[in-house]
C-alpha cells in the first residue's frame, strides 16, 4: 500500500498527530510520502520520522497579540502559487491520499480522482457538535479548505456521531507531574505580555515555550525554545497546562491528567468551538482574556482531569488497510468503549443547541 500524506504545518498539533501515524504506518509496512504546508521550510523541527518529506507554502493564518489578523492573512496568502502547486503535485501513483487538513494534496486528489481520506479534528465539524456558529464565512472556509470524500473527525467526545477519540502520540518521558509546575504554550499571544503575567504569579514556576524571547530563567519563569523532546519532558513534569484552545495539546494534557486553562485565539472559530466543547464537557477551564488574576484563580480553584485515550493511530491504520468504509461506525464504537471516563455519557440529542443554552460565550461576537 502506497500513501501520500499531507499535513497542515500551522502550529504543531497536526504534525504531532502525523508523528504517531508515521510510526504505526511504518510498523504496518505501508510506504508513505509526506507533504507539509503552512510554514516556511526552515521552521520545521525534529522531522526525522517523516523521511524525505516535501514542503509547500500552502495557506496559513497570521495572528497578532492573540487575535486572528484577517488583513495580514489574506495579504500573506499566495492563491496563484497554491493553484499551481495543486496542479503540479501528482497523486495518481498512490493507492490513497490522506490529508490532515492540508489543502494541496486534498484538492489535487479531488481533481485527479484519487481516493482521499480527511483525518483530523476539523473533520469532526461536519456533524452537529458544540461549536461557534456566528461566522458563517469562516464555517464555509473550514468545511471546504481541505475536502475529502471520506472524513475521519476526532474530538474529546463522540456527541452521538461517528467521531474518533483524540489521537495521542505516546512518548517515553515518565508521567511525574509536580503541583507547582506549569507548562505554558501560547504561540499566538504576545510573549512579552505573557511573561509579565506569569512573573506576577510568583507562587508557581512556569515553563514557557516560545520563539521570540531568549531562552533562560526570568524569576519564576523559565523560557525554552521550540523542541519536541524538551516540550514533552516539561509536559510530563507539570501538573498544569496554560495554552490556546487548539486540539492536540489539550488532548495530550487530558490524557496525562492535567489542570488546563485554554484561551481561544480571538477570531479563530475552531478554537472558539473547542473552548465551548471543553466547558460543555466540564473537562477544562477556558477564558477570553488572560491576566495574573485569571491565572492565579485557575491554579488555585480548578481540578485536574484525566481521560485515558486508546491507541487511535494503530486502529486507524488497521481500518485503512481493510478498505471498508462501512466499518467506520464500528471503528468509532470500538475505540470509545476503551474510554471509561466518558463512555456512559450520551449526547445524541442536539448537542449544539444544549451548548448554546449552557454557555453564553457561544453568543459572543467575533
Amino acid at each position: 500500500m502506497k500513501i501520500l500524506y499531507g499535513v497542515q504545518g500551522t502550529g504543531n498539533g497536526h504534525i504531532t498527530r502525523a508523528r504517531a501515524m508515521a510510526a504505526e504506518m511504518n510498523a504496518a509496512g505501508i510506504q508513505v510520502d509526506f507533504v507539509f504546508s503552512g510554514r516556511p521550510e526552515a521552521e520545521y523541527f525534529d522531522m526525522e520520522v517523516f523521511g524525505h518529506y516535501r514542503t509547500f507554502q500552502g495557506l496559513s493564518f497570521v495572528a497578532r497579540n492573540g487575535k486572528l489578523d484577517l488583513y495580514a492573512t489574506f495579504h500573506k496568502a499566495n492563491f496563484y502559487k497554491l493553484y499551481r502547486d495543486i496542479q503540479t503535485i501528482d497523486t495518481r501513483g498512490y493507492d490513497l491520499v490522506i490529508t490532515d487538513y492540508e489543502p494541496i494534496v486534498a484538492w489535487a486528489a479531488k481533481r485527479q480522482g484519487v481516493p482521499c481520506v480527511g483525518f483530523g479534528h476539523q473533520y469532526a465539524f461536519k456533524y452537529d457538535i458544540p461549536r461557534y456558529k456566528k461566522n458563517w464565512l469562516a464555517q464555509w472556509i473550514m468545511s471546504n479548505f481541505a475536502p475529502a470524500a471520506t472524513q475521519l473527525g476526532a474530538h474529546w467526545h463522540h456527541f452521538g456521531h461517528d467521531i474518533l477519540p483524540p489521537l495521542i502520540h505516546n512518548h517515553d518521558a515518565p508521567n511525574n507531574p509536580q503541583s507547582n509546575q506549569v507548562l505554558v504554550y501560547l504561540p499566538f499571544e504576545n510573549s512579552e505580555a505573557v511573561l509579565d503575567w506569569l512573573e506576577a504569579v510568583p507562587e508557581y514556576h512556569f515553563r514557557l515555550h516560545c520563539k521570540d524571547i531568549e531562552p533562560g530563567v526570568y524569576g519564576n519563569v523559565e523560557v525554552f525554545p521550540f523542541s519536541r523532546d524538551q516540550f514533552q519532558k516539561n509536559l510530563s513534569e507539570c501538573e498544569s497546562v496554560l495554552c490556546n484552545a487548539g486540539f492536540e495539546l489539550n488532548s495530550e494534557a487530558l490524557h496525562l491528567g492535567r489542570r488546563i486553562l485554554a484561551k481561544p485565539m480571538q477570531g479563530q472559530i475552531e478554537q472558539h468551538s473547542n473552548a465551548i466543547a471543553l466547558e460543555y464537557l466540564d473537562i477544562a477551564k477556558t477564558c477570553q482574556e488572560l491576566n495574573p488574576e485569571v491565572i492565579r484563580d485557575w491554579l488555585e480553584t480548578s481540578r485536574v482531569v484525566q481521560i485515558s485515550y486508546p491507541n487511535v493511530a494503530q486502529a486507524v491504520v488497521s481500518w485503512l488497510q481493510t478498505n471498508d468504509d462501512s466499518s467506520l461506525s464500528d471503528l468509532c464504537d470500538h475505540l470509545w468503549q476503551q474510554v471509561p471516563d466518558l463512555k456512559n455519557r450520551n449526547f445524541k440529542d442536539n448537542a449544539s443547541a444544549k451548548a448554546l443554552k449552557a454557555h453564553p460565550m457561544k453568543r459572543a461576537t467575533i
